[in-house]
C-alpha cells in the first residue's frame, strides 16, 4: 500500500512537472452532477483541450437529453456545434440545460461528447432533479466595534455570502440611532447601492460607512445591519463608540470683537473662551498674530482645563508699536487645546493717540495764539 502511494504521488509530481507524455483529447468541467430544480436554466462550464494531438476539428454532441429538455453548446455566447483546437491548446465552453417546469424528482444522466479527427473524449454528467438549498446568507464584519469622534467616519469592512445554490439579489437596510448616516459600498468602489446581486456560492466584500450627525454627544451607539433576500437574511450589530471633543468659541464679555489701545501703551482686553464641545478642553494655549512692532501677551498664557459646557477668562494685554499712528488695526488671537482643534478670531483694535500730546497740542497752540497777539498790539500802533 506504502508502495502504491509512492507510487502515484511520484507520478502526480511528474505530471504537475509537465513530465508525463499524454496525449488526447479532453473535455470536463469541475462539477459534472449537479443537483437542480424544476424550470431552471443550468450553464456549466467546459474545458476542451487538445494535449500533443495535431490540429483538430472538434464536434461536440450531447447524448442522452432527456425528453423535453433544452440543451446547447456556447463559446463567446453565441450557440457552437464544433470548435478547432490547435496542438496543447484549449477552449472554453458553456454547456447550456433548460430544465422543463414540472420535471419529476430524480437523477437525469447525459454524456457530453467531444469527437476529433483523430481522438474523442466523453464526459458523463448527471443533473438530480430534486429538493435544492432554501436560500441562506451570512454577513460578517472584521471589526464590529469602531471608535472615533463625531466627525469621523466610521468604516466597517463586511463580507457577504450567499450560502444557497440559487443566485440572489440582496437587499440592504440598517438600524441606526437618529441622525446617523449610513452607507454600502462594494469594496474598492465609491459607488453607494442598496442591492446586491450575488450568484449561488458567491461572496462578496462590502464598506458600511456610518457617519454620526455634526452635534452628537460622546457615548455607545449600536448600528444593526441586515442583508435580506426573500426569506433569507442575515444581520451583524455594530457599535460606534463617540469619544466626544472639544469645541471654543473666542469672544470677549459683551461679544464685541474690538477694543482700543494707546500707541506705545500697555491696553488689557477681557478675552472669555467657550468651550461649546462633548468633552473637556486640556491645556487650552493662546497666541496672536499682531502687525508688526506690537506686543500681545496672555495672563494667563495657559488654561489647564475647560470642561464641556464651561467657560474662563483671559486678559490680552496689547500694545502697539509707539510709532503706531491713529486708525484701525486687526490682530488675530488663537486658542489651540492639546487634544483637539484650534479656533481663531480677528480683533479689530482701534489705536488713539495719548491726551497728553492733546494737552501739549493745545498749549502750544495757546502760546502761538499770545504771541501773535502781542505782536499785532506792539506793532499795529505804528
Amino acid at each position: 500500500m506504502r508502495r502504491l502511494a509512492g507510487l502515484l504521488l511520484a507520478f502526480a509530481v511528474a505530471f504537475a512537472q509537465g513530465k508525463v507524455d499524454y496525449k488526447g483529447l479532453v473535455v470536463g468541467t469541475p462539477y459534472p452532477a449537479l443537483t437542480v430544480k424544476a424550470g431552471e436554466v443550468v450553464n456549466l462550464a467546459l474545458e476542451l483541450k487538445n494535449f500533443g494531438l495535431p490540429p483538430q476539428y472538434v464536434r461536440l454532441r450531447v447524448e442522452g437529453v432527456p425528453k423535453g429538455w433544452t440543451a446547447a453548446f456556447l463559446g463567446n455566447g453565441r450557440v457552437v456545434e464544433a470548435a478547432f483546437l490547435a496542438p496543447d491548446a484549449s477552449e472554453n465552453l458553456t454547456l447550456r440545460v433548460e430544465v422543463p417546469e414540472g420535471v419529476k424528482e430524480g437523477r437525469y444522466p447525459m454524456t457530453v461528447v467531444a469527437e476529433g479527427s483523430t481522438a474523442k473524449s466523453e464526459l458523463p454528467i448527471v443533473l438530480t432533479v430534486g429538493k435544492v438549498l432554501p436560500p441562506s446568507l451570512k454577513l460578517e464584519v472584521e471589526l464590529p466595534v469602531l471608535k472615533g469622534t463625531p466627525t469621523t467616519t466610521f468604516r466597517y469592512r463586511a463580507t457577504l455570502k450567499n450560502e444557497s445554490d440559487q443566485d440572489l439579489l440582496v437587499g440592504l437596510e440598517a438600524d441606526a440611532p437618529q441622525g446617523f448616516e449610513v452607507v454600502f459600498k462594494p469594496q474598492f468602489s465609491g459607488q453607494e447601492v442598496t442591492t446586491l446581486p450575488i450568484k449561488a456560492g458567491e461572496t462578496k466584500n462590502l464598506d458600511i460607512e456610518v457617519s454620526p450627525p455634526p452635534k452628537v454627544e460622546a457615548g455607545e451607539y449600536a448600528i444593526r445591519v441586515t442583508a435580506r433576500a426573500g426569506a433569507a437574511k442575515a444581520g451583524v450589530e455594530l457599535k460606534a463608540i463617540v469619544t466626544g471633543r472639544p469645541e471654543l468659541t473666542l469672544t470677549t464679555p459683551d461679544g464685541r470683537l474690538s477694543g482700543r489701545a494707546y500707541a506705545g501703551r500697555e491696553s488689557p482686553l477681557k478675552l472669555v473662551i467657550k468651550n461649546r464641545g462633548s468633552a473637556e478642553a486640556k491645556n487650552v494655549e493662546l497666541s496672536s498674530f499682531e502687525p508688526s512692532g506690537w506686543e500681545v501677551t496672555f495672563d494667563p498664557k495657559t488654561i489647564p482645563s475647560i470642561p464641556a459646557g464651561e467657560k474662563a477668562e483671559v486678559t490680552a494685554k496689547i500694545k502697539p508699536s509707539a510709532k503706531a499712528i491713529a486708525g484701525d488695526y486687526m490682530v488675530t488671537i488663537t486658542a489651540k487645546p492639546k487634544n483637539g482643534t484650534s479656533e481663531s478670531a480677528d480683533f479689530r483694535i482701534t489705536v488713539l493717540t495719548s491726551t497728553m500730546w492733546g494737552i501739549v497740542g493745545v498749549g502750544l497752540v495757546a502760546v502761538a495764539l499770545g504771541v501773535l497777539a502781542l505782536a499785532v498790539a506792539r506793532f499795529g500802533r505804528r
